[in-house]
């Protein structure tokens, strides 16, 4: 598998368990690709939702992609800190066309002061009975929380002081 070079612009998809497309991000930039971890930015890029309806984010972000973990994370650089939004889901896929996950709904949302709150945990409940989440998916997917939270604690992977920062440095050369 070949991965898009530093520098190209890709697609973020992500899907839902029964496979359906759930969300589009355009025109993010990889700023590391590998195997196993893909960071990447962007800027005020347009959001496709399944539905049709589109919006644009309203920051620079640094997106964090890891293979052997059913998370991944968006730093939000806005004017008094960052802050973090953690999908919780599939290890990330690369084919040629496109990033993609599976989204699993619960988010984690973490503040600038590190401080956080779990999302979307009456959605998770709803997808779980409509698309008949196996129980072993659910312990997955409960344990990635406590996994993202630890690192989280720890300021692990894409909570390390000064890992948007630079990143976002790195980003500002493509642009």
């Amino acid at each position: 598998m070949s991965f898009p070079k530093e520098g190209s612009t890709i697609q973020i998809q992500s899907y839902k368990h029964n496979g359906t497309l759930h969300r589009i991000w355009e025109d993010t930039t990889i700023l590391k690709g590998s195997s196993k971890i893909v960071v990447a930015g962007n800027d005020r890029i347009i959001v496709r939702e399944s539905d049709g309806r589109y919006w644009r984010t309203r920051e620079p972000a640094i997106c964090y992609f890891d293979a052997d973990q059913w998370f991944n994370t968006i730093g939000m650089i806005r004017a008094d800190g960052i802050y973090y939004y953690c999908n919780i889901g599939t290890p990330f896929t690369w084919d040629e066309e496109a990033l993609k996950y599976i989204d699993y709904d619960l988010d984690i949302k973490v503040y600038p002061d590190m401080t956080m709150k779990l999302l979307d945990e009456d959605e998770y409940e709803l997808h779980s009975k409509i698309m008949q989440y196996p129980p072993e998916l659910d312990g997955i997917l409960r344990r990635s929380v406590d996994e993202l939270i630890s690192w989280i604690h720890q300021r692990k992977g894409p909570f390390a002081p000064q890992f948007v920062e630079s990143w976002y440095e790195r980003y500002l050369q493509y642009r």
